[in-house]
């Protein structure tokens, strides 16, 4: 990653640990993408890339969500389905499905997307919490944004990248 992109990152991201001086003013910023026929989002500050699909190796006695690992550059990635790890159908990969390269911290995990919507600004206001229903067991979702006539299923980047593979 060049300087240039670091520093204009890094700016994003204080500018994004600053509270608003209005809440109702404070942006969220968020990349949209399709699994099967629901959108979701992340904040685009957790997104390293997005990649036309590589090729990936399995890993042996790994849960059937875990495609593999991926080689980025010189880094091994490890490769999740959400299709699968939200329990829908499996699908084959197509023209439009990518890899999201997602980071918190030091964690990096890929995940196989069925394909790319837009970037979003949501105002905080028209983020709802996840409903209490999901509360029980892994809940994956930080809330439900309203965009026009869209609803948009905002996922936790922490949740996404906790390695369970039991």
């Amino acid at each position: 990653m060049s300087e240039k992109l670091k520093q204009v990152l890094q700016n994003q991201k204080n500018q994004m640990n600053q509270p608003p001086e209005n809440k109702d003013d404070g942006i969220v910023q968020l990349v949209g993408f399709m699994v099967g026929n629901e959108e979701f989002a992340v904040p685009i500050l957790n997104i390293q890339e997005i990649i036309k699909p590589i090729s990936s190796t399995r890993v042996p006695s790994t849960p059937s969500y875990v495609v593999g690992v991926f080689n980025l550059r010189g880094t091994v990635i490890p490769l999740l389905d959400l299709r699968q790890k939200f329990g829908l159908q499996n699908q084959k990969q197509n023209e439009d499905t990518r890899f999201i390269v997602i980071r918190n911290d030091e964690e990096v995990i890929g995940f196989v997307i069925d394909k790319l919507t837009e970037a979003l600004r949501l105002k905080e206001k028209h983020i709802d919490p996840a409903p209490d229903s999901f509360g029980d067991g892994e809940n994956h979702i930080y809330g439900v944004g309203k965009k026009e006539d869209k609803i948009i299923t905002i996922l936790k980047v922490d949740a996404l990248l906790k390695r369970n593979f039991d």
